[in-house]
């Protein structure tokens, strides 16, 4: 009996055994048949990371690799000429002023931005309708650089009747110091007065004689209104003249004679000249006329001096050489003035407030307590901002392009509008476009690397 059941058990082990194989079950192990997670996960990570690496290869790689190839070839393509173009990038005056004026844009134009961003974004937590005053002050950043371009070249027009800071300027100016309304006036050819120094003088006169100036080129709408209609001087002791507009409308009179419709010019500066020295000064009445009655007997020199013939203030020329960089940055800092203070805001609506009570409790005044709670707390905020718009400012190109006029563009050139001139402004060398654009490159990889190894440090 008892073998009998020792013989089914090992009947029905074997026939378990059997059916174990046929379905594909080892007896060893799950091994075989079970999944491996960690196999699954990086099959799924390539399949999701695979059109990025190839994106990455096609657009960023491969350029950067195929640039610096290019750079060691002739501007053609064709030749293989080693470091020449860097040689000549780094000889190259134009080169030299770009990377100067890249250095001064990287000094100005971030620290500027950051400092007003921190100024607008603590003010506007202090004064009523902040969003309305925030939305004006970011408006900027939706205007593309070219809009904005041909904007500001409205604002620096030289012509005060175009341009907005010039008009501001001229009006200021005006009110402490008046132009005259004389320039470009002058005198007949041929006639006893002769142009000397932007200004007329006779030649010697005896006291007693009477001097004329007629005076040609002055539009008549520019004659003052309190003018009158000119006369001659009447006798009398010293040196006496007139000067009058000797213009008739509608033509007629006679050249050098004061006809009846013709007027005089009224504060017209008057000098007496002896030996070289100005011994007399005195002003033409509204009819034009002027005495000096102390002088001495003698000849005298009668000038109208280059004062009264000055061109009247027109402001100055922003988009000229000496000023075209200072102007640029200007633009570039309306524009983005309102991106940083939107980072900055959002730093100091995390800042901890019971440190800024304590510090008021303290008896810190708002000086302190933004210069020493403040500005540390939001220091990380100012830092992205501050490497972001070096980078930014690196590769500034579009507003260079559209606002600098062509007979400025030298002056203001920077290295990534010297990329675009070699490349396609009529070189057409791409040898030392590529090289140029190695130079940007290495130029800003060091403000790349340190924001990425910031955000590393922030995130462990």
């Amino acid at each position: 009996m008892a073998l009998t059941s020792e013989s089914a058990g090992a009947h029905a082990a074997r026939a378990g055994s059997d059916r174990a194989g046929r379905s594909g079950v080892s007896t060893s192990g799950h091994s075989r048949g079970a999944r491996n997670p960690r196999r699954e996960a990086r099959v799924v990570a390539v399949i999701f990371l695979a059109p990025t690496i190839l994106l990455l290869v096609a657009l960023v790689c491969y350029p950067i690799v195929y640039t610096i190839w290019l750079s060691l070839r002739s501007g053609d393509g064709t030749r293989f000429v080693g470091l020449d173009n860097y040689i000549e990038m780094f000889t190259s005056t134009q080169t030299r002023r770009a990377i100067l004026n890249n250095v001064v844009w990287m000094v100005v134009a971030p620290t500027v931005v950051t400092i007003l961003g921190l100024m607008f974004a603590v003010l506007t937590e202090r004064v009523r309708r902040a969003t309305v005053l925030k939305t004006i002050l970011f408006m900027p950043m939706a205007i593309s650089f070219l809009a904005a371009g041909v904007t500001f070249r409205l604002v620096y027009d030289e012509n005060p009747e175009r341009g907005l800071l010039n008009a501001i300027i001229v009006s200021a100016h005006d009110t402490f110091s008046p132009s005259s309304p004389y320039h470009g006036a002058g005198v007949r050819d041929g006639g006893a007065v002769t142009a000397t120094g932007g200004g007329f003088q006779t030649a010697p006169v005896a006291v007693g004689e009477v001097v004329q100036f007629g005076m040609v080129g002055l539009p008549p709408d520019r004659v003052p209104a309190e003018a009158t209609a000119a006369a001659a001087p009447p006798a009398g002791e010293g040196l006496r003249g007139v000067v009058w507009l000797d213009f008739t409308r509608g033509g007629g009179g006679e050249a050098g004679v004061i006809d009846s419709t013709e007027r005089g010019l009224p504060g017209m500066t008057v000098e007496a000249i002896a030996d070289g020295h100005v011994v007399a000064t005195t002003e033409t009445d509204a009819t034009g006329r002027f005495a000096f009655t102390d002088l001495g007997f003698g000849e005298y020199v009668v000038r109208l001096p280059e004062a009264n013939f000055a061109e009247p203030f027109n402001g100055l020329t922003w988009l000229g050489p000496s000023l075209i960089t200072p102007a640029l940055i200007v633009s570039y800092i309306w524009i983005w003035a309102g991106f940083a203070m939107v980072l900055i805001t959002a730093g100091l609506a995390a800042l901890p407030r019971e440190a800024l009570e304590a510090a008021r409790v303290d008896g810190a005044t708002e000086w302190q307590t933004f210069r020493r709670v403040t500005v540390p707390l939001v220091r990380p905020v100012l830092v992205v901002v501050f490497v972001t718009l070096t980078i930014n400012v690196l590769k500034i190109f579009d507003l260079v392009y559209v606002l600098a006029p062509e007979a400025s563009q030298d002056e203001a050139n920077v290295v990534a509008l010297e990329m675009y001139r070699v490349s396609f402004g009529g070189g057409l060398d791409y040898g030392l476009g590529s090289a140029l654009a190695v130079l940007l490159f290495a130029l800003v990889l060091p403000a790349m690397l340190y924001n990425i190894r910031r955000l590393r440090r922030d995130e462990r």
